[in-house]
């Protein structure tokens, strides 16, 4: 098939790509912007456009008819390609429900890694696994990975692994042979307006997956029956630091034991070797750290694992969307008593209600227990000064939140090191 995809830059689109491309469809696609990714494809062969004014879809439909416009989940009704694409009579689904569909045709048995926290981790971790055991993989995952590209597909594999995202009810598209559930805390009110619509969509997940693998704590908040799952109650003792990454390797062991692949010792071995994913406590150089936390129970997880490498810690903490800041106000307390000094910058705006108050970071830093060791920043100077003392005096630092903060903090490093 012809396939073009709208916004193949992106961490959900760009690795069904590649995944598309290896299994032998002829891709095409457009970004609003360069990327890593958008460089890839086209020394790759594949034909990329930056611009989604609609010209490009149409110069390739009259081409080569396309068969089918993949998007994302982000693209608003009124999109130029997205409006085209219907005018011109072509197939229009997300991203999932083509992958849904590339599973089915090649007959793969779906490992769906779900769950509010950790997915990115535990999905690189089982990829990890498969890969050392020698046995063949399919895969999708939503970041870069130092061991391979973020999407894959091979013709020699039974299992495709996917990090099954609950945003936008995109998990509810799958009929998993396995699934893999990290964590359970309500998240995402622009899709789920109520924590019970929230813990109802994880139940219906549950309900559509042949088999399914979940910690005692998330069976119980969702109310879910014993018979529904195998329930896990214990962290396993595994060579990794952070005891977030030890209980998401639990749950992979559990699922390559549930599958029957490799021996015990050699699955251990395996993940205490795991290299971990981009953004998910990337080493960016001495002392210097960037993670994708965006939430208080990563939070504190992710300075859980910092505090195990270090005994001084400064986090550098960028809150992520004001619409979720609105509920998780109350919720910010004792999670950042870990580290030395925060530094709290304004909240990255996206995907806003704009009735609601943008939150200041003295309103969400009012119920703090250690707010004396936190300080309202801006980017600037001064800020990446603050980040260099520390660095210099020994103190592990640690950039956090979903937003622009990575590329911040990348860019200046960068300048330093060249």
């Amino acid at each position: 098939m012809n396939i073009y995809f709208s916004g193949l830059g992106g961490v959900g689109i760009g690795p069904l790509v590649e995944i598309a491309r290896d299994a032998g469809h002829t891709i095409m696609g457009s970004d609003l912007s360069e990327s890593t990714l958008t460089e890839e494809l086209r020394q790759q062969g594949v034909m990329v456009n930056i611009g989604q004014d609609g010209s490009f879809l149409r110069e390739c439909h009259e081409a080569t008819p396309i068969d089918w416009f993949v998007h994302t989940s982000a693209l608003p009704d009124d999109h130029a390609e997205l409006v085209l694409a219907h005018e011109l009579g072509i197939r229009v689904s997300k991203r999932d429900e083509f992958l849904a569909y590339i599973i089915q045709e090649k007959d793969l048995k779906l490992i769906a890694i779900a769950g509010t926290h950790g997915k990115t981790t535990t999905t690189g971790m089982m990829v990890w696994l498969l890969k050392q055991l020698g046995i063949a993989e399919s895969y999708s995952v939503g970041t870069t990975l130092t061991f391979g590209p973020s999407g894959k597909f091979d013709a020699k594999s039974e299992y495709f692994i996917y990090e099954c995202d609950e945003y936008d009810r995109n998990f509810l598209n799958f009929k998993p042979y396995l699934s893999l559930i990290t964590s359970i805390d309500y998240d995402h009110p622009d899709t789920y307006p109520t924590e019970s619509e929230y813990t109802e969509a994880f139940r219906q997940f549950i309900d559509q997956s042949e088999h399914t693998i979940l910690w005692k704590a998330d069976a119980e908040y969702i109310e879910l029956a014993d018979e529904k799952a195998w329930v896990l109650d214990e962290t396993l003792n595994l060579p990794l630091a952070g005891e977030h990454n030890r209980r998401n390797a639990t749950l992979v062991t559990k699922g390559a034991e549930y599958l029957g692949i490799g021996r015990s010792e050699d699955t251990k071995i395996a993940l205490g070797e795991f290299p971990g994913t981009d953004r998910r406590f990337e080493r960016l150089g001495d002392n210097l750290y960037s993670d994708y936390g965006h939430h208080p129970n990563e939070i504190i997880a992710t300075l859980q694992l910092a505090r195990e490498l270090s005994d001084h810690v400064v986090l550098v903490y960028q809150p992520h969307q004001n619409r979720r800041q609105v509920r998780i106000q109350k919720d910010y307390k004792d999670q950042f008593e870990l580290a030395d000094q925060t530094y709290w910058l304004p909240t990255y705006l996206s995907r806003e209600d704009p009735t609601e108050k943008i939150l200041t970071p003295d309103e969400l830093t009012a119920n703090l227990t250690n707010k004396d060791s936190v300080t309202a920043v801006e980017f600037g100077d001064e800020l990446w000064e603050s980040i260099q003392k520390a660095r210099s005096d020994g103190k592990l630092v640690l950039c956090m939140g979903a937003g622009t903060i990575d590329g911040w903090v990348r860019e200046r490093n960068n300048a330093l090191i060249a």
